[in-house]
C-alpha cells in the first residue's frame, strides 16, 4: 500500500490513467470489430469506409501510448490488404 504522499498521488494517477487507457482500447477495438464485420459481410464499400474511420483512432492510440506504433502499422497493413482483396 502507498504510504508517502507522493506514492499515494502516483497510485491515484495510475488508476486514472488505467481507466482512460481502458476506455480508449475498448473504443479502438470497436472500430476494428466494425471493419472485421464489414469484411465478413463482403461489402467492399462498407469495409473501406470502416477502415477509413478506424485509421485515425488507431493512430491516436499510438500517440496516447496505448498501442505500439509497429502493432498499429501491422494491423492497418493487414486490414488494408484484406479490404483490397474483397473486390
Amino acid at each position: 500500500m502507498a504510504n508517502t504522499p507522493q506514492s499515494k498521488k502516483r497510485a491515484r494517477q495510475s488508476e486514472t490513467r488505467f481507466a482512460i487507457n481502458k476506455a480508449r482500447r475498448s473504443r479502438i477495438r470497436t472500430f476494428l470489430r466494425k471493419v472485421e464485420e464489414a469484411i465478413a459481410s463482403g461489402d467492399k464499400d462498407a469495409a473501406a469506409a470502416a477502415l477509413r474511420a478506424a485509421q485515425p483512432e488507431l493512430m491516436r492510440g499510438v500517440t496516447k501510448g496505448v498501442f505500439h506504433k509497429n502493432t498499429v502499422a501491422r494491423k492497418m497493413s493487414r486490414l488494408t490488404s484484406r479490404v483490397k482483396a474483397l473486390g
